[in-house]
């Protein structure tokens, strides 16, 4: 049974998404504040963590960056904050998904079960020989999930590397946003288009010589991006 870590200091919603996570079979724990979440979260073996933003002691900002910083397992933040400050923050900390409250319990769990079943996927392929990809200097370790740019090893949180691969793997193919979307986060974008422009402005900030001239991923406008050979 998968293991969910629920930190939210609003009581009312953190019970309410525990009963719709246990109703789909998940073991569920709550936590209120930011400082005794951190601890548990760094100290027991949970699959996912539910983090909501605005928490009493550390915040869910310094939570994530404290728990990325030791784990890879996914994190899910949540706040009422709709500005596209907090989410591109939140998702440069290492979150792999950011929803905005007030979101119906029923999509929580849906992207619980996505995040889980692509993460328990590309820990399975840690089992099989090593996979690699090697594009102009770029080299992707898709088994042990390193990349190299020109020989120096670049750290990439989970969502990065999955969407880096996808476009190397797929060279010269122009996808959307939406696509790009369904494909790493395996759900529609139901508006979150801004995760993919965030992740795509960090992967660039990592592998191109200059942001503004890249190299590797270009923007195709009014399309989408590219990954170009």
């Amino acid at each position: 049974m998968s293991r969910v870590l629920i930190i939210e200091d609003e009581m009312a919603i953190a019970e309410l998404e525990k009963d719709y996570l246990e109703l789909s079979d998940f073991e569920v724990d709550i936590e209120n504040s930011g400082d005794t979440g951190l601890q548990k979260a760094l100290n027991e073996n949970y699959d996912i963590i539910v983090l909501d933003l605005m928490l009493p002691g550390v915040d869910g900002f310094e939570v994530c960056k404290r728990i990325r910083e030791e784990k890879q397992i996914p994190i899910l933040m949540v706040s009422a904050k709709k500005d596209d400050i907090d989410k591109i923050r939140g998702l440069g900390l290492g979150a792999d998904d950011y929803m905005t409250k007030p979101f119906s319990p029923s999509e929580l769990v849906a992207r619980v079960k996505a995040h889980l079943s692509r993460y328990e996927r590309l820990m399975a392929s840690n089992q099989r020989v090593n996979d690699i990809i090697e594009i102009r200097g770029i080299k992707i370790d898709k088994t042990a999930r390193r990349v190299y740019i020109n020989g120096e090893e670049k750290q990439f949180t989970t969502k990065e590397f999955d969407l880096l691969t996808f476009l190397a793997e797929n060279p010269n193919h122009v996808y959307s946003k939406d696509e790009l979307f369904r494909e790493i986060w395996d759900m529609d974008s139901i508006g979150d288009i801004a995760t993919v422009t965030v992740h795509i402005k960090k992967i660039r900030e990592k592998i191109e010589i200059d942001t503004a001239n890249p190299q590797y991923i270009e923007t195709i406008w009014g399309v989408g991006y590219r990954f170009k050979v």
